[in-house]
């Protein structure tokens, strides 16, 4: 009888696998559980073949680009960088590099330096607190599930979403990080993003449409829309609007790993308060850099290096790659290409 369950179970595996020579694997059955880590008989295009995720972490991986793990970061860092944040908008450091955003509604108001006026900081790679984040070990644990034992940290934010003033400009369009990065392949790139407090519908939590990770980098733009939009805040201009949405409801710590070609963006934060989150795209040192030139990228490489101008004054003969590897930082291993 034992047999003949563990065969009925092969079975429902085999029946699930992808591979177009599943029928000829060869079942040997054992009384011995068969361990998830030991045992890939499918073929992962997403995920790095390690003991870190279990296989159905994996699998969930693979078919919907997207995985939570919860109460990841411990309170006491988040408590670190949420103290960190603040002494930054209220200038007490100036990390060299680092950006300071304001929400286009409040963008040219006049305003004493506070978190009630700064709505992102990006590219704090320089700050060494805040830098923690991108070095955890319980963050590159599961970085490497996607990237490989070589890990460069590309991109930096924390996010400090403010409530809505009526415009929703709060809100972030629905896109593809990939749009923004120039290097390659996407399989190897992954974002980090965790949650500083509760985060859920109302202060505009992250929305996801599982398995577009499997699409193609769509064109992007500004979207059309009334009452403003952000700075670098583009969108995909054609998507399928059938497709099914997942809002991630998440608790302070919690951690979400998602894949660069997941559409994703977030709502308006209709609360009171300001939702904050710290993340970070993290890449395998072997990815290599493109040239977007005549692709659907050109419009951000523009504007990209239109504000790398304005900041830093920085002209002449730089393209995006240039950038990318001012701002990419080695945090595990050996750096290859980035």
């Amino acid at each position: 009888m034992d047999a003949e369950c563990a065969a009925s179970r092969l079975r429902v595996v085999l029946g699930h696998l992808r591979r177009p020579s599943a029928a000829t694997v060869v079942a040997h059955l054992t009384s011995e559980a068969i361990s998830p880590a030991s045992f890939h008989p499918e073929q992962f295009q997403y995920t790095q073949d390690n003991n870190v995720l279990s296989l159905e972490q994996r699998r969930f991986y693979e078919e919907n680009g997207f995985l939570v793990i919860r109460n990841l970061v411990s309170e006491a860092n988040i408590e670190r960088f949420r103290n960190e944040f603040e002494r930054i908008c209220r200038k007490e450091v100036k990390p060299p590099g680092i950006q300071l955003m304001r929400d286009v509604t409040i963008a040219k108001s006049e305003h004493n330096p506070s978190e009630k006026v700064i709505t992102k900081v990006q590219d704090f790679q320089e700050d060494e607190e805040l830098f923690r984040y991108c070095t955890l070990p319980e963050i590159l644990k599961y970085v490497q599930c996607f990237t490989g034992p070589n890990i460069m940290a590309m991109h930096t934010m924390l996010i400090n979403k403010p409530p809505d003033t009526g415009k929703k400009t709060s809100r972030h369009p629905l896109h593809q990080d990939l749009h923004y990065f120039p290097f390659r392949p996407s399989n190897n790139i992954v974002c980090a993003w965790t949650a500083m407090e509760h985060i859920d519908r109302n202060n505009g939590c992250l929305v996801v449409l599982p398995g577009t990770h499997k699409g193609t980098l769509k064109p992007h733009d500004y979207p059309q829309w009334e009452g403003g939009v952000n700075i670098m805040f583009h969108g995909i201009q054609d998507y399928d609007r059938n497709n099914a949405r997942v809002h991630l409801v998440m608790e302070k710590g919690d951690t979400v790993f998602f894949h660069p070609l997941l559409i994703h963006g977030s709502g308006q934060n209709r609360t009171q308060g300001f939702r904050k989150a710290i993340s970070c795209h993290f890449a395998g040192a072997n990815c290599q850099y493109i040239d977007v030139k005549g692709t659907s990228q050109e419009n951000i490489e523009k504007e990209i290096l239109s504000l790398a101008d304005r900041l830093y004054g920085i002209k002449g003969d730089v393209s995006m790659k240039d950038i990318w590897q001012f701002r990419g930082r080695l945090v595990k291993g050996q750096r290859i290409n980035l």
